[in-house]
Formats: structure tokens, sequence, C-alpha cells
């Protein structure tokens, strides 16, 4: 029998509690993780949304990462939105545990916890066996400092020496995640936030890794990009800073806000904003894609789908 014959013949009662729905912005994960807990729910076996969008972590980041609103997620309960204030740092670490905490509460109850997200590094948390040094204050300071005084190069060349792998993989032009990945590098513990090359599972889980084509996409990712300021992205921002956006280290970074920031300064013009945002989320998209690839999942094309053919792939996932 065929992997599409298997999954026909299946029943809601054959899935694994933990189904994950991941693939780069734009390509219609809500959609289907939304459809497939629906569809569980009317098979009568209860199913709740576990969130892996880093930034949907943080209170009043809506427009720009696409929030579902309270009526948009369709009486379906949501875990990991809304649970960080702008100035507060995001950890993986902190993540990882709250998150399964969640899916170890729906499972226990007899439900399906649908984890659905495109921070790759969140995903991977939850679904596999990885581990996060803490941090070093004294270390993060003093490497904050150097990068303040001579950028990114001497950091980098210290982390090639260090950790070579993680030095090909690092985002330069993210101050934070270099700082972190050198300070990681420079301890003592053999402990990287890296997806290995063959992971072990936390525990099983169908995941679903959604596709669709770059050309598709990247009108796709400037439609999106456009959207969210016409709807109000930089007014969104304007309130944030009364709330400590500017102060935040990991929220004010978020593709979107640091441009709609910089229409706020007077550094940029809306449609320079909406372009550079465009860009960002493209490269990110890149990020996303080269990072799922290496899970061993079930890929999904939903090239060329609208809501109505997400929703009706969703359902064939979920029989």
């Amino acid at each position: 029998m065929s992997g599409a014959e298997a999954a026909a013949a299946a029943t809601p009662d054959d899935l694994p509690d933990l189904i994950a729905v991941v693939g780069a912005t734009g390509t219609g994960k809500s959609e289907v993780a939304l459809t497939i807990a629906e569809h569980l729910r009317d098979a009568g076996r209860p199913a709740e949304i576990v969130n892996a969008d880093a930034m949907q972590l943080y209170r009043g980041m809506d427009i720009g990462t696409a929030k579902l609103s309270e009526d948009e997620r369709r009486g379906i309960v949501h875990h990991q939105l809304d649970v960080l204030d702008v100035t507060d740092e995001a950890s993986v670490a902190a993540y990882q545990r709250d998150a399964r905490a969640d899916v170890e509460r729906i499972t226990a109850g007899g439900g399906t916890a649908v984890l659905v997200g495109g921070s790759g590094l969140y995903v991977s948390a939850v679904l596999f066996d990885l581990a996060f040094p803490g941090t070093d204050p004294e270390l993060r300071a003093e490497l904050e400092r150097e990068h303040a005084e001579h950028g990114p190069n001497a950091l980098l060349a210290r982390l090639r020496a260090l950790d070579p792998a993680a030095a090909a993989e690092v985002d330069v032009r993210n101050p934070r995640r270099l700082v972190r990945a050198v300070e990681i590098a420079s301890r003592s513990e053999v402990v990287t936030p890296r997806l290995p090359s063959a992971p072990r599972p936390w525990r099983a889980a169908r995941v679903v890794h959604l596709h669709r084509e770059r050309s598709e996409l990247v009108a796709s990712l400037h439609a999106r990009a456009a959207r969210m300021f016409r709807d109000g992205l930089v007014d969104e921002v304007d309130a944030l800073r009364a709330d400590g956006l500017e102060q935040g280290r990991t929220a004010r970074a978020a593709i979107g806000y640091s441009q709609a920031l910089d229409v706020l300064h007077g550094q940029a013009t809306s449609e320079e904003a909406v372009d550079a945002t465009a860009v960002a989320t493209r490269k990110y998209a890149r990020r996303q894609v080269s990072w799922f690839k290496r899970y061993d999942a079930e890929v999904l094309d939903v090239s060329g789908t609208d809501v109505a053919g997400l929703r009706a792939a969703a359902r064939r996932i979920v029989p």
C-alpha cells in the first residue's frame, strides 16, 4: 500500500496525538492547521493548536505577524500566543518547556495537539530531542560590546574557529543571533541549538511540510507586505512604542516591525518600508525552506491553491 493509500485508509484514531504543520511564510499553514483541528473535532476527537511562530508569542504584535484574531480561530483553542511583552527576550528553551507542557496537557485529555509555525528552531525544539544551554550574562555583554565596537566580522571569525558548522548557518546580519552563537560556542558544554543530521523525535508525530513554488511565493509575499502596511502596521508599531518596543531586543527586530520603525523615525517612506519588508520576508522564507527540507516530513504541494484548496488538502490529511 502506498503512503497516499495508507493515509486514505487511516481513521482519526490511527493518527498520532501530535501533528505538525510547517513551512515557509505565506504557504497557508494556519488555514491547514485550523481545518485539521476542526475535522478532528467533528470526528469526536478534541484538538487544540500550539503556536510555533516566535513573533506571535508577543502581545500586541498582530498585523505584522498575521496572528489570527479570536473570531478567525473558529472556536479552536490556541496556545503560545500573546505570552510575552515586547520588552521580553524570546527564549527557545523557555518555549520548548512551555509548548511541550501544552502538548502533554492536550494529549493527556485524549486530544490532538496541532503544532503550527514557521520558526524552524522553535518547531524543532518541540519535535526533537534538542537541548539548549543557558545564558552567560557577562560573556554576552562582552560579546555585545565587541560587536558594537568592531562589527560582526571579528565575532564571525571567532565563531568559525570555535564551531565552523554554526558559522556557516548563522545570519551575520542579525547581531543577536551572532552574539548568541559565539556565546554558546565559547562555553564548555557541547550543546548547540541546531538541527542534527538525524534528530531523535521527542514523541511520535505526523509532520506535514507545506510547499509553494518559489515564483508564486515571491509574488504573494510582496502582496502580504503591502497588505500589512495598508492594514495599519505603522499605527500598531507606534502604539507598541509606548509599551517599550524599541527597548525590546527581539521584538523590535521582527520583520515588518523594524521597517515600520524606520517610517516612524523618518528614515523611510511607507513604499520603501513595504519593499524592504518584502525583501526581508523572501530571504527569511528561503531560510525556512532550507530548514524544513531536512525534516523527514510529508511534503504537501499547495502551489496554486486558494483557501478552499487548502481546506481540501487538510481534509485529506485527516480523513
